[in-house]
């Protein structure tokens, strides 16, 4: 066993056993076992066990993100400071500048990439799974949590005529190309990185501030928009057909997700809190802002309270009469 294989062993494990835990639950409900859609409806069901889990990270990816555009002003006053200083003291001082302002706002600027880090692992275990799957099931072997039938089920299991472990590159190495292969992985490939463009858009578009968004990583930002998708499209054409059905699924998740949050509960200043007091105006209820400001003023007053209520009253001291 390789190093990356040893790294991914405890997630290949989790993941297997999550997709036969929802495979054998599906055929208990009377879904053909040996259908490929019992394991593409279990594929979307590990992303909802994986994508549930991960919901106290989203909530911390989100605040993070609100501090890194609340503290956009003072990173553009730092970024006037030193500019055109480009000596080795000025830029060191500037990132130890930077490093504390950070510290100060408890957030980083790779905060809002932690969902995605922490899916890699089981994004790759599930590739290998499905990789791997048809080697297995020529040995007559499991893998990770699946018995050896549920392997050779895996392996040989399709949807629309298209085997979940085919890939697009895959027909054509195969001598005779899959119509119905390359129709499916296109058709994937395109769902997969529109659902996360359109994800990434409407933080831009919705839920940032105009500081945010004149701030100094918007750039940053603007790039990821277009290059994330890039990447995954061009490797979409090596993923199997289960892995673009598992990455989908994650992408219309988060799309959801962020939709509910950023309806709800928007940024400060965004586009996104501009259109909920609209709703709010329109049913009579007062500004989003009002009652936060409302909420901070009694939280505020309440914790004043209790600092006063918890003081001890010393004693005045009584000058004794001199002798």
């Amino acid at each position: 066993m390789g190093f990356f294989d040893t790294i991914l062993w405890p997630f290949r494990m989790a993941v297997s056993w999550v997709l036969r835990v929802c495979h054998e639950g599906l055929g208990f409900l009377g879904l053909d076992p040996q259908s490929g859609w019992n394991w593409a409806l279990s594929i979307v069901l590990l992303v909802i066990v994986i994508r549930s889990a991960l919901i106290p990270v989203f909530v911390k990816q989100i605040k993070a993100q609100r501090a890194m555009q609340a503290l956009q002003p003072e990173l553009r006053k730092l970024q006037a400071k030193y500019k055109g200083k480009k000596d080795q003291l000025s830029q060191q001082a500037m990132i130890a500048e930077q490093r504390e302002l950070f510290k100060k706002h408890k957030t980083n600027p790779l905060s809002s990439c932690l969902p995605l880090l922490i899916q890699m692992p089981f994004f790759f275990a599930l590739f290998t799974v499905l990789n791997n799957a048809h080697l297995a099931s020529d040995a007559g072997e499991g893998i990770g949590a699946l018995t050896p039938e549920q392997t050779h089920n895996f392996a040989v299991s399709e949807i629309f005529g298209a085997g979940l472990s085919d890939t697009f590159l895959g027909t054509f190495n195969s001598g005779e190309p899959q119509v119905q292969v390359i129709v499916l992985s296109v058709l994937m490939i395109i769902a997969m990185v529109a659902s996360q463009f359109i994800t990434q858009r409407q933080i831009m578009t919705k839920n940032m501030t105009k500081e945010a968004l004149e701030g100094p990583f918007m750039q940053q930002q603007k790039m990821m928009l277009y290059i994330l998708p890039l990447v995954f499209g061009i490797g979409g054409i090596n993923f199997p057909i289960g892995v673009l059905i598992y990455w989908t699924a994650t992408n219309v998740w988060t799309l959801a997700q962020q939709y509910y949050i950023i309806r709800r509960n928007p940024t400060p200043g965004s586009q996104a809190e501009r259109e909920l007091n609209e709703r709010r105006a329109a049913k009579g209820l007062p500004p989003i802002g009002q009652k936060r400001k409302e909420e901070a003023e009694a939280a505020e007053a309440r914790a004043v309270a209790v600092e006063a209520k918890g003081q001890r009253v010393q004693p005045q001291r009584k000058n004794r009469r001199k002798k």
